[in-house]
């Protein structure tokens, strides 16, 4: 207490100096009421300061003196206050306590600065009076040199240890009171509450997108490179297929790890850029690439592989790869011709925003996307897609990811075809994913039946996962629409 008792006297006389402009406004309206002479250098009026204190209430409801007074609660009381969150309006419950502590705030102050105003000079008068030598008048009383003298000293002593009792008690009470009256209220702690479970699942979201890509882009480069490795001296057609969905399954696992982690950097603001040099505000070096990038998707793409910008930044380094993957034969020419067009597409989108000054994104991959994923996977699987057309947004991209967890683990846990099957009947999507190989021993895929559940689950659905004769089956049921 000793060591916080300036800082919270200087914190009740902040008060009693925010409470003085009242106390001369209510000296200079009673005195005009009374017809006398205002007397502004002593508002101690007990009767003006009770009837200034509904002012100050008031005051307190209307006026945003909430920052002002955690900050002084918190660097002049030392009070443990909770900073409230930022709300888009005040409440009345929040408008009501902070009231009250503005007006006890000023109360207690006002009071503390009188007696400080008044005890401090009459102590050291008093403390003077045994050097003075003669008889002095104090109060209306002559006081006589001596030990009359002496007595006036110590009655000024006194005095000022119950100032300074009373300044500690007061600054005690307002240190206690502050974190109940400024502190956030029910409502805040409510909003703040939701806003960190909100923040909590966005996360877990974020982690369950994660570990699905970068799980099925892990299990693709280790089921591309031992097959390149049996067919190494044989087959160089194979091989050059082999890496080539190599490279496009790190390039995505790279890509979603680098947009996770870019959401997940709350200390990184989100439109940081790069180091620039006088001029025309671009690095020179840059500026050169840049200019080849915009006439060569291939230069873009190179740069983009050497500074870290994956395909989610970039469509142009995405449908790059698409294309020259389709170019090793496995979709003929016709899928040749299709990714020429998509990548065509996607450079005139591309440029046009980067016109426009925004960031190019990817889109999010959906059940339209099943085609590219099974391509990219290198498993055989046996397609059964119906028309999936009608199928929402949002569940067509959980439906995606879903179906991208069980291909992952039919690859990881088993052998031999993979058969899947999609479509809609009647107000539900239905999926169907069987292997065989994954029999009653292997595992279920680990966190990622857990995923896949939880996808399911938010879309009340149905998921069934486990062993069969033959292998491993998930089988799962998605409604096209949220019932009530």
């Amino acid at each position: 207490m000793r060591k916080n008792l300036p800082r919270r006297w200087a914190c009740l006389v902040l008060g009693g100096a925010l409470l003085m402009p009242y106390m001369m406004t209510g000296v200079v309206v009673t005195a005009q009421w009374q017809g006398q002479q205002a007397n502004l250098l002593l508002p101690v009026q007990l009767g003006v300061f009770v009837a200034v204190l509904p002012v100050v209430a008031v005051t307190g409801l209307f006026l945003p003196v909430r920052a002002l007074e955690v900050n002084a609660a918190q660097g002049l009381l030392g009070a443990h206050v909770e900073t409230p969150p930022r709300q888009a309006g005040r409440s009345w419950q929040e408008r009501r306590r902070t009231a009250a502590w503005f007006t006890l705030h000023l109360a207690v102050g006002g009071v503390v600065s009188g007696c400080t105003l008044a005890i401090v000079p009459f102590t050291a008068v008093t403390l003077a009076l045994p050097f003075i030598g003669r008889a002095t008048p104090i109060l209306g009383t002559t006081v006589e040199p001596g030990w009359p003298a002496v007595g006036w000293a110590a009655g000024g002593l006194a005095l000022l240890a119950a100032l300074v009792a009373m300044a500690a008690g007061a600054g005690e009470l307002l240190a206690r009171l502050a974190p109940v009256l400024l502190g956030p209220t029910p409502a805040e702690r409510l909003a703040a509450a939701e806003q960190h479970a909100r923040t909590l699942a966005e996360r877990n979201r974020l982690a369950r997108e994660l570990h699905d890509s970068v799980g099925h882009a892990l299990s693709v480069v280790t089921l591309q490179a031992a097959a390149a490795g049996r067919v190494l001296d044989r087959d160089p057609e194979t091989v050059r297929g082999a890496l080539s969905a190599i490279e496009q399954s790190a390039r995505t696992a790279l890509e979603d790890l680098d947009h996770v982690l870019g959401l997940l950097r709350d200390d990184a603001p989100a439109d940081a850029a790069p180091p620039r040099s006088e001029g025309d505000g671009r690095d020179p070096a840059r500026a050169q690439e840049a200019t080849a990038a915009h006439h060569d998707p291939a230069v873009r793409r190179d740069a983009a592989v050497r500074d870290g910008v994956t395909a989610h930044h970039d469509p142009v380094v995405r449908e790059g790869v698409a294309a020259r993957h389709d170019a090793t034969g496995q979709q003929g020419e016709a899928g040749r011709q299709g990714a020429t067009g998509r990548q065509g597409e996607a450079e005139r989108q591309g440029e046009a925003a980067e016109g426009r000054g925004r960031p190019v994104r990817a889109p999010v991959a959906t059940l339209a996307d099943l085609g590219e994923l099974v391509t990219a996977s290198g498993a055989q699987v046996r397609q059964e897609v119906g028309d999936l057309s009608a199928v929402p947004a949002v569940v067509s991209r959980e439906a995606y990811r879903i179906v991208q967890e069980a291909l992952t683990n039919a690859i990881k846990h088993g052998h031999g075809p993979v058969r899947l099957r999609a479509a809609v009947q009647g107000d539900d999507l239905r999926l169907e994913i069987t292997n065989p190989g994954a029999g009653k021993g292997s595992r279920s895929g680990g966190r990622g039946v857990t995923g896949m559940r939880e996808r399911v689950r938010l879309l009340r659905g149905e998921l069934e996962a486990g062993p069969t004769e033959t292998g491993w089956k998930v089988t799962v049921r998605l409604p096209l629409r949220s019932s009530p």
